[in-house]
């Protein structure tokens, strides 16, 4: 097969993740027999001083005619940087949220894995991280509360503000289909998260998410409220597989389920149009204090990659080699600084690429 590639190196560490993940990519696809046709754009910092703007319609061109996007990360230091004197629009992260507009990114994926190597980061008690966990948050991006009408008015002297949440049954059921799709690919089981004892959007979520589950009649679906959530993410996080909900409660979540794995430097993420199209990045920042040292950690733009392999090219195999890569890696006592602990070995951004395309051919 042959993989067309859009690449965002972006701003701080990012050149240098991305670098390695393209190390990764290329293990994958001489060891499995598949060519990979890459082309690099500008967004963010970089586009705004080649260009003027955070991202120019050529690159979202460019990005459009690819298969799918790999993204290593945008912006820089917000108090002394130039770019964040510029108006809102013209800063660094409007690219972000302007491509994913133009190219119709509507489900936002963010797995939570813990590694057994890295249990000692969790926060969580030591009888619930011994039992590890591996889930994914399938967030819908482009409804609801954050994308609704809002307005702040003054009625006899008192300022109110009012925010609408709006969601179309078709909305919720294209982010349904992608999360019972991507439940097939793991262990079967969807948890939809929801506030159907208030809300009416809710209880029209849990309506549709319920008629697009008779499709899968492999998958097993609960409903779980999404206070109840929040509170099973710390009480018993192994439970969960593909946890499905809306844009404000998939923010909220996500963020609270990355906390539990205990490093942000390992987390991917992925957001997928309607068709098998996606843009995949870390979920981490930029870095710019560490930027050009050698001593990003990688892995977490390498899990991105994977997440592409597998649901924009259904490359599972090759997606589970790279996988396990990291389990490896890992497993031998490789760390970057970020993760480093007693009694393991120290690695830079380039070694560690090196480490996990090595794991790979010795598969």
């Amino acid at each position: 097969m042959n993989l067309k590639i859009t690449c965002i190196p972006g701003d701080g560490i990012g050149p240098e993740i991305i670098a390695e993940a393209k190390k990764v990519l290329d293990t994958v696809a001489d060891k499995y027999g598949h060519t990979i046709q890459y082309t690099d754009i500008l967004m963010g910092g970089a586009s705004i001083d080649a260009y003027g703007v955070p991202l120019t319609d050529e690159a979202i061109e460019t990005a459009r005619a690819a298969d799918a996007v790999l993204m290593g990360s945008i912006g820089g230091d917000t108090t002394t940087s130039p770019w964040y004197k510029l108006p809102p629009n013209l800063r660094p992260e409007a690219g972000l949220l302007a491509i994913r507009k133009a190219l119709n990114l509507f489900a936002n994926l963010r797995p939570a894995v813990l590694y057994s190597e890295l249990r000692g980061a969790c926060p969580l008690k030591e009888e619930i991280s011994a039992a590890g966990f591996d889930m994914l948050i399938m967030r819908e991006l482009t409804g609801g509360l954050y994308f609704g009408e809002r307005k702040t008015v003054e009625e006899n002297g008192v300022r109110k503000a009012v925010d609408t949440l709006v969601y179309d049954e078709n909305e919720i059921r294209r982010i349904a289909v992608k999360g019972f799709d991507i439940a097939m690919k793991r262990r079967k089981k969807v948890t939809s998260v929801d506030k159907a004892n208030v809300l009416d959007s809710s209880r029209l979520w849990r309506s549709v998410v319920e008629q697009v589950a008779k499709d899968y009649p492999e998958v097993a679906l609960e409903h779980m409220l999404v206070d109840n959530c929040a509170m099973q993410l710390v009480k018993d996080p192994a439970q969960f597989d593909v946890i499905l909900t809306e844009n404000m409660f998939g923010d909220i979540l996500s963020d609270e389920a990355s906390m539990v794995t205990g490093s942000i430097g390992m987390l991917a993420s992925a957001s997928l149009n309607d068709t098998k199209f996606g843009l995949y990045e870390p979920s981490h920042g930029s870095a710019p204090d560490i930027a050009g040292r050698d001593i990003a950690n990688p892995i977490a733009t390498v899990l991105s990659a994977a997440m592409m392999l597998r649901y924009s090219f259904d490359l599972d195999r090759e997606a589970d080699a790279v996988e396990e890569a990291v389990r490896q890696v890992l497993k031998d006592g490789y760390r970057t600084g970020d993760i480093m602990s007693e009694g393991c070995t120290r690695t830079g951004c380039r070694q560690m690429g090196d480490l996990l395309a090595e794991r790979i051919k010795q598969q």
